[in-house]
């Protein structure tokens, strides 16, 4: 494919991914209405598992999840309660899958879904579901909701059902290994300038290294000094490190758009390329779904346990600052408050590291209302913020966060996800609002503390493994 026949990117301005287009294509494919459904609902029923099946049988409607979704309460509307989201998804198994499948079908009792219900569906389980596990979380009978909706995309996908620039976000990133323009080229370009910005040596395509970085295609286009906060982290440490550019890419369109076949493409080159180098560590960028993608998908993904580490960068740092190898300045001196971004936090349980970080930069933390594991969605993860046709309702969920931010009345706002920063700086700009995502990873990089604590010879990748 050329350059001329890929979707074209939005770059300018607080947003960043693929451009709002003239006009939609929500169906891939020409594929008759009814095979549409067909292929859906045989789809919907290979993924029910006994978990799965479980989960279908122990919903007690008690509506709890409801009151989590901050689209749901944003609204009042409905139609965006979890129980009606997976409503066609819960009609296959009542009809196909389930103990009573047959008497289901004789009997008329589950009918069939149709096309109509699939395309309003769409909207429902894409455009105002981030798949934040919030619901989950407070589920009494700890159904796990947010897993339910994205195995319903695996459904979705492959019956041709999914929203115009996730599925073209999801495709230029198995074409040409990045869903938002940041091809190996791009990367080897935006690397030696800001290299030379920064004045920092960032180590690309190391044949050996006991550090693979990769890194979030938002932060090599949008976020670069993403990549010089990192280099100046690691060689502070004086560890041996790298990045790959034949896996480099963390951010995950194939998981979002529920193609399973992407979603390993882009796992496994990262994992080649971290095998190739003999890496100890893979080190995840300040992104939350690249973090569920590997962290929790990718050793099933390999089919054996990984060869090596794998951790989120505020992981890292929070280790490292724990124990003594990594020393910063308390220079934030400032009244913080930090957003816990879902998938590293909530659903992957990285809480106390960050605050670590704060703590030892010197910030006075003031906590949100809902924090850590409960704290609200920023509204754009789970690929909401590349669906232009969702705006209207992502805005109505962020004024949740704007209220939390605001109520802490701290001056600055701190993340470590850089599709939340995305999300903030968008909605920022759509308010006028005075409040700005800074990124955890950037604030230690400006206050790294010289000499280094310990000398290249005694540092390890992994605080508590052997040191290289």
């Amino acid at each position: 494919m050329t350059e001329a026949t890929l979707p074209p990117l939005q770059t300018e301005g607080p947003r960043f991914g693929i451009k709002k287009p003239e006009q939609r294509y929500d169906l891939q494919g020409e594929i008759p209405a009814q095979e549409r459904v067909d292929i859906a609902m045989r789809n919907f029923v290979r993924d029910f598992g006994a978990v799965a099946a479980t989960y279908m049988e122990s919903c007690v409607h008690c509506g709890m999840c409801a009151e989590a979704c901050h689209f749901y309460v944003q609204t009042g509307d409905p139609k965006y309660t979890q129980i009606w989201k997976i409503e066609p998804f819960k009609q296959a198994y009542k009809r196909e899958a389930g103990p009573f499948a047959l008497f289901m079908r004789a009997l008329g009792l589950k009918r069939r879904v149709t096309i109509e219900e699939l395309q309003e569906w769409q909207e429902l389980i894409y455009d105002s579901c981030t798949m934040c596990g919030r619901c989950t979380l407070i589920c009494p009978m700890g159904i796990d909701i947010a897993s339910l909706v994205g195995l319903a995309r695996h459904g979705m996908h492959k019956a041709g059902l999914v929203p115009h620039e996730l599925w073209a976000a999801a495709e230029r990133g198995e074409r040409e290994g990045s869903p938002l323009g940041a091809t190996p080229k791009v990367l080897k370009e935006r690397i030696e300038w800001i290299a030379d910005e920064d004045d920092v040596d960032i180590h690309l395509d190391k044949e050996q290294a006991d550090v693979l970085v990769t890194m979030s295609s938002i932060e090599i286009q949008k976020y670069p000094q993403a990549m010089a906060a990192v280099a100046k982290v690691l060689n502070h440490l004086g560890l041996s490190w790298t990045i790959r550019s034949d896996g480099y890419e963390a951010t995950n369109f194939g998981l979002l758009s529920g193609n399973a076949d992407w979603q390993r493409d882009m796992s496994m080159k990262m994992i080649k390329a971290a095998i190739a180098c003999k890496a100890k560590l893979l080190l995840l960028p300040e992104c939350g779904h690249a973090y569920s993608a590997m962290r929790w998908a990718g050793a099933n993904i390999y089919g054996q346990p990984l060869p090596f580490k794998v951790r989120h960068i505020s992981e890292f740092l929070g280790e490292h600052i724990a124990d003594g190898s990594l020393r910063v300045k308390k220079g934030l001196n400032t009244t913080v408050t930090f957003h816990d971004p879902c998938q590293i936090a909530r659903r992957g349980g990285v809480i106390k590291a960050p605050r670590v970080v704060l703590n030892a930069l010197g910030a006075e933390i003031h906590e949100m209302k809902d924090n850590r594991g409960m704290n609200w969605c920023c509204g754009g993860g789970g690929g909401v913020i590349s669906i232009h046709r969702a705006d209207a309702i992502r805005y109505k969920a962020f004024q949740i966060k704007m209220r939390q931010v605001e109520d802490t009345g701290a001056e600055m706002l701190i993340t470590s996800c850089s599709n939340c920063r995305l999300s903030f700086d968008d909605s920022q700009a759509h308010f006028h609002w005075d409040k700005t995502a800074h990124s955890l990873l950037e604030a230690v990089a400006d206050n790294l503390d010289q000499p280094p604590a310990a000398p290249a010879a005694t540092a390890s990748p992994v605080p508590g493994a052997p040191a290289p």
